[in-house]
This record gives structure tokens, sequence and C-alpha cells, in this order.
């Protein structure tokens, strides 16, 4: 098969693009040192710098679940320790710390998002738990919640939906049995 002309073109205009599949350390080191990440090297593959996680994201991700949820930080930290305690870590940081705590939608709103993204996967009965929990304890009521997973039945189907609903009804009762609403 030839190449086509725009493709030679493309080449001949970008040699450096095709001639070096991996960019050498030094110029790896200059781009990072660039950024506002600090770098080191992988004691396993020394070619690719390894971006070492700053503590803000961390402290702001668990000053927003902690907004959010209340409680269970530390035991789900505590949880993942001993077999994989860089989850727990990205579990705090990518999803609170950059993702949630972004100003243009109010917790309600992200809350509302989240129970029916669980929802409509259908894989996920843990995180769903814990995420209504959370949409009651940013403003969501009862009434809303279950609209949002009775809406997933449209667009995800009756068995997400339907299990949707169950874990809302154990949050609920869980709820009503600790006096919390």
């Amino acid at each position: 098969m030839s190449e086509r002309p725009v493709d030679r073109e493309f080449k001949s205009h970008r040699p450096h693009i095709f001639s070096n599949p991996s960019p050498p350390k030094a110029l790896v080191l200059q781009f990072f040192s660039r950024t506002r990440h600090p770098v080191s090297f992988s004691p396993r593959d020394n070619t690719l710098p390894e971006i070492i996680v700053r503590d803000e994201r961390f402290e702001r991700g668990k000053e927003q679940l902690e907004k959010m949820h209340g409680r269970g930080v530390d035991a789900m930290l505590d949880n993942l320790k001993e077999i994989a305690p860089a989850l727990g870590r990205y579990t705090i940081e990518f999803p609170y710390g950059d993702i949630l705590c972004r100003p243009d939608l109010d917790l309600k709103s992200r809350q509302i998002a989240t129970v029916a993204a669980l929802t409509a996967l259908g894989n996920a009965p843990v995180q769903l738990n814990a995420h209504i929990s959370m949409a009651l304890n940013v403003g969501c009521t009862r009434e809303e919640i279950v609209e949002v997973i009775t809406q997933m039945a449209v667009y995800a189907g009756f068995p997400a939906a339907l299990n949707g609903m169950a874990v809302a009804k154990e949050v609920f009762a869980a709820r009503d049995r600790e006096g919390s609403g």
C-alpha cells in the first residue's frame, strides 16, 4: 500500500515525530521542570518520569469528601492501606480534589448526576449507596433521589433502575434507624 501525498508531506515537515519513538530523559525532564509537579524516576522503568502527587490535591479532595460524606473517609483509606494505598489516594485526589470541587456545579447537582450515573452503570452498589447518602447530606430529598433512579429506567433499563431503587431503600432504612433522616 503506497503512502498518501498528505502523509508524505506531514512526515517531511515533522520528521522528529517518526524518527524517535521515545523522547530522551533530558527532554522529558526539561518539560516537567516547567510544570508545577516535582519529578522523580521510577526504579522499575528509568526512562519515563513519575509525577509525585502533591499533598494539596489530597487535602483538597479529603476536605471536599468530608463536606459531602461527613464520615468514613479515614475508614475507606484504612481499608485500602494494606493492599492498595495508592488507590485510596487516587480515589481522594482525582474525583474529589480535582473534579468534584470545581465551582460550576453545586454539590446537589453533582450528586444527582453521580446517582444517575451509578444507577445506570448497574455494577457499583457500594458506591451508589455512598453517593445516595452524600446526596441526602448535600440537600437532595428522598423524592428527588427516587425520581432520578426512576428516570434511569428509560435510559439504562428497568433492571438497573430496580437495583438502584433497592440500594436507595437500604440507605433510607439505615438513616431511619440512625435517626439521621
